[in-house]
């Protein structure tokens, strides 16, 4: 049998590993040393240590310009997360009784939050209630850097322009409409074609990717709309088509058909019907996933989403 003291322990510890980290994520010894409630020159000690025991020159300090990271920190700084969310699971799992437990960080894009949070946040929140969900919501070329970087567990999003590098899981389609002022001109119609709005107002919703894909609807028809004002807020292109500025492409739908202000709206299904957008559920693949992430997967992947 093979005696144990015979393995090799690693020169550093994970207590090392979490100062650097948390240098790298603050950017200042000062400031990493502040978040963790230590000295500063605690926190100097340990990456020196670290770096005398990795051999290799982890980062540039300077005082007046923080802490740079070397590309051999920046390595060991995504080598380092897994080794701190490998540790904490493994005390999870021993201390825990079988019972799930620990945070995990839901990134969300914003015009999905309203359907997709509600049932995580209440329904699995009450199967599971020693699991602290917490929520970031962003556009969907934040929430891939999230996800690489760990700041996230998982994300909801749309299937455009998403790392192909990621897990995930499809959870539904929804089609993109027309978004009308009631006493628009098309209002009355059961369909439009959108060579039949390219000539009017566009109230452009521009954040990653909802405005690619509403400029790709167009494009695939050989046409090019007119924006008249491009917005990252949801609720404010369905309160300047209420306002009868211009129309909107959107793919989110919500039950109340009148805007924030009040005014009425309708939504019209558009011919012949463009491509459908999926939304899916993405995560890392290069992470180990937690028994609660992979239960939350699981869960998400049961619910009876709107389509």
């Amino acid at each position: 049998m093979t005696d144990p003291l015979s393995t090799p322990l690693p020169a550093f510890t994970l207590r090392q590993l979490a100062y650097f980290v948390a240098a790298a994520d603050e950017g200042t010894i000062t400031g990493a040393s502040a978040a963790l409630r230590i000295s500063p020159s605690a926190m100097s000690d340990a990456i020196t240590e670290l770096e005398s025991a990795l051999r290799e020159r982890l980062c540039v300090r300077r005082r007046a310009h923080g802490l740079t990271l070397t590309p051999a920190g920046e390595q060991l700084v995504l080598t380092a997360r897994r080794m701190l969310a490998e540790a904490e699971e493994l005390h999870r799992s021993v201390g825990g009784g079988g019972r799930l437990s620990g945070p995990v960080v839901i990134g969300c894009y914003p015009t999905l939050a309203p359907a997709i949070l509600p049932p995580l946040l209440q329904d699995f929140a009450a199967l599971h209630p020693e699991v602290e969900l917490s929520i970031r919501e962003a556009t969907q070329d934040r929430l891939a850097e999230d996800l690489a970087s760990g700041r996230i567990d998982v994300a909801f999003v749309y299937d455009m322009l998403v790392p192909g590098d990621t897990e995930r899981v499809r959870l539904y389609e929804l089609q993109a409409h027309a978004l009308l002022a009631a006493d628009h001109p098309l209002a009355g119609r059961t369909t439009v074609r959108l060579e039949e709005l390219v000539d009017d107002d566009l109230i452009l919703l521009d954040a990653p990717p909802s405005s690619e894909h509403t400029l790709s609807v167009f494009a695939e028809h050989g046409l090019r709309p007119r924006i008249r004002h491009r917005t990252a807020g949801y609720e404010v292109v369905r309160t300047l088509v209420a306002r009868g500025l211009g129309y909107g492409i959107l793919v989110s739908r919500v039950a109340n058909p009148n805007s924030y202000e009040g005014l009425p709206l309708v939504a019209k299904t558009i011919v012949p019907a463009v491509r459908p957008v999926a939304i899916d559920m993405i995560w890392a693949p290069d992470r180990p996933v937690p028994a609660r992430t992979r239960a939350l997967i699981e869960f998400a992947r049961g619910v009876a989403w709107p389509v």
